[in-house]
């Protein structure tokens, strides 16, 4: 089973991204949060695999932190919850949220993702609420995966909402992710999510 990958990023699209390791070039499926902080093409790198193996086809899931991928494992014990829904899910609730999502019974929240409906959400509060306890909830500053630059939590969270937003506004990845970068730099780690939105929308509009 590949539990890992290291090579140059190829190519990210919405949901997946090529990583290529030594000329070949292996297809992960990820979350937004872990596509929004991977480097730019072609650079180096890393991240962790689950390896689902099916009748039809062998695929890739890709996680920037391990406790991402802790969830997403947990995640797909529930039914009716594959990993399309899973990685959604991921997509708009980093681990802590997730956490008091499942743990405080807000269903709401969990329906903020594509494929969840109220009776999904709330059989995943059923079926999660007494196992979501130990669960990890991120990884500590300075241990994140190598090649995968990320600086501090809060950042990485704002970085990923903004650039969600940005590509809900029409703008590509691309595009969207070396403005944000350069917003966040400038504020020096007192970036708020609405300010570095609106700062970035100014430099991608002149």
């Amino acid at each position: 089973m590949i539990a890992q990958l290291r090579g140059l990023l190829a190519q990210v699209e919405a949901d997946r991204c090529v990583i290529d390791v030594n000329g070949v070039g292996y297809l992960v499926q990820a979350s937004s949060r872990t596509l929004a902080v991977l480097p730019q093409p072609p650079e180096l790198a890393c991240v962790l695999v689950e390896t689902v193996v099916r009748e039809d086809a062998i695929l890739l899931y890709g996680f920037a932190e391990a406790s991402e991928r802790s969830w997403f494992r947990l995640l797909t014990t529930v039914q009716g919850v594959g990993a399309k829904v899973a990685l959604a899910i991921l997509s708009v609730l980093p681990p802590p949220d997730l956490m008091v999502a499942i743990g405080g019974g807000d269903k709401a929240m969990l329906t903020r993702a594509g494929g969840v409906g109220a009776r999904l959400a709330q059989r995943i509060v059923t079926e999660l609420r007494d196992k979501c306890e130990g669960m990890p909830t991120g990884a500590p500053v300075g241990s994140v995966v190598p090649g995968v630059t990320i600086t501090v939590p809060t950042q990485r969270s704002i970085a990923a909402d903004a650039l969600l937003a940005l590509s809900g506004l029409g703008f590509r990845r691309a595009e969207a992710q070396p403005v944000v970068e350069r917003v966040i730099d400038r504020l020096e780690g007192s970036a708020d999510l609405d300010v570095v939105i609106r700062d970035a929308l100014k430099e991608l509009a002149r």
